[in-house]
């Protein structure tokens, strides 16, 4: 995922490079444009991850409405003395709002997961409506604006495009409830980081979980790192055993198929 495979890497590799192939979902570290024009397949991992990445925004997502690694800390740190009322309370999901940036398979997987925690209604944006999808959830497709604003959670599960770049802004930060929480298990870059600081720093949202970051590896100095409200792990949404040795096989497959002018298993149609 960290090597970007841009024009560089193409020219360098010549006429001879037939098949690329990504062991992930995600595809924006491939330049799709001079990929396109050298007539270069490509072969990605949807599908296998999913349930993986599903089950680690959840954790994300507990993690940081509960504030666990803060409680954590407590424990170990002799922060933990007697009983009070209020300390260490946090935002729990039962009648919330969540609201589901990007409803594709992974967005879908994370509301099949948060529904029976007594989620009570679930938003969703999008490039367009999904009524199938939504379906399951009852979910309701609203503009990004609407879903910042009512959403007590709000969990980004899109793919990183230029349209999503940058789309979780100032704007976005300050239309959001100062008891919501943000969590991002899609790309770093969909997140205005600066803007999540400060809303952060300035309480104008309760708590934010990142699996992702920009850059990474986030560097240990950064401020986002200095903040009790902010959980940020290395990036680590499919890394069960079993999630990534599909994944290595899938990746291994759809460049063999790929040699012998086959139909891969999952071909990213450019």
């Amino acid at each position: 995922l960290s090597d970007r495979i841009d024009r560089e890497v193409l020219e360098a590799a010549g006429p001879d490079l037939k098949v690329i192939s990504t062991m992930s979902v995600g595809f924006d570290h491939l330049a799709l444009e001079e990929i396109k024009k050298r007539g270069i397949r490509v072969g990605y991992t949807p599908d296998v991850l999913t349930d993986a990445t599903a089950e680690l925004s959840v954790a994300l997502l507990l993690s940081a409405c509960r504030r666990l690694p803060e409680a954590v800390e407590q424990v170990k740190n002799g922060g933990w003395t007697t009983w009070k009322p209020l300390w260490m309370c946090g935002y729990g999901l039962s009648d919330s709002t969540v609201g589901i940036i990007g409803l594709g398979r992974i967005g879908q997987a994370v509301a099949r997961r948060l529904k029976p925690f007594g989620v009570k209604k679930f938003l969703y944006t999008g490039s367009g409506p999904k009524p199938e999808s939504g379906a399951e959830f009852e979910a309701e497709f609203v503009p990004l604006t609407r879903l910042a604003e009512e959403s007590d959670f709000v969990v980004v599960t899109c793919a990183l495009t230029p349209a999503t770049q940058g789309m979780c802004n100032k704007d976005f930060f300050t239309r959001m409830k100062k008891t919501s929480v943000f969590v991002n298990t899609s790309r770093g870059s969909v997140v205005n980081q600066e803007d999540l600081y400060n809303a952060l720093a300035h309480g104008q949202i309760a708590a934010a979980g990142l699996d992702v970051t920009t850059p990474e590896p986030l560097p240990t100095d950064h401020p986002l790192l200095s903040l009790k409200n902010c959980v940020i792990l290395p990036h680590i949404g499919s890394a069960t055993y079993a999630t990534r040795s599909t994944m290595a096989v899938l990746a291994a497959n759809n460049l063999l198929a790929g040699l012998r002018g086959e139909a891969m298993p999952h071909e990213l149609l450019l």
